[in-house]
């Protein structure tokens, strides 16, 4: 059974940092893309970010592009997202979730195992 964990969500101020991990389990994790996605109250899930299993060729929203960080450490079965000069409109539940095959997605439709999400919280 494949399982997800998130971890590293909290409550920061705009232009701070925070730093989510997803630890992974039940699958060979260095084989499928891992992505970040996030959802704010009364919103769609929207994609962050997301790198492929193999050569770690990472995309990311443009509402990110400079201020996030998506890396993945295959040793460990976990994958991160560095968040940097955070903003209130990056508050949300922050989701990871791993592919349903090796090709590298934007849509969440694509992903088909889900962590149970981390709060984030931007005051300004």
């Amino acid at each position: 059974q494949v399982q997800l964990v998130e971890s590293g969500g909290g409550l920061v101020q705009a232009g701070g940092s925070l730093r989510l991990s997803c630890a992974a389990s039940g699958r060979t994790f260095s084989v499928y893309p891992m992505g970040w996605f996030r959802q704010a109250p009364g919103k769609e899930r929207e994609f962050v970010a997301a790198i492929s299993g193999g050569l770690g060729i990472t995309y990311y929203a443009d509402s990110v592009k400079g201020r996030f960080t998506i890396s993945r450490d295959n040793a460990k079965n976990t994958v991160y997202l560095q968040m940097n000069s955070l903003k209130p409109e990056d508050t949300a539940i922050y989701y990871c979730a791993t592919g349903r095959n090796s090709i590298l997605s934007r849509t969440k439709g694509d992903y088909n195992y889900w962590g149970q999400g981390t709060q984030v919280t931007v005051s300004s």
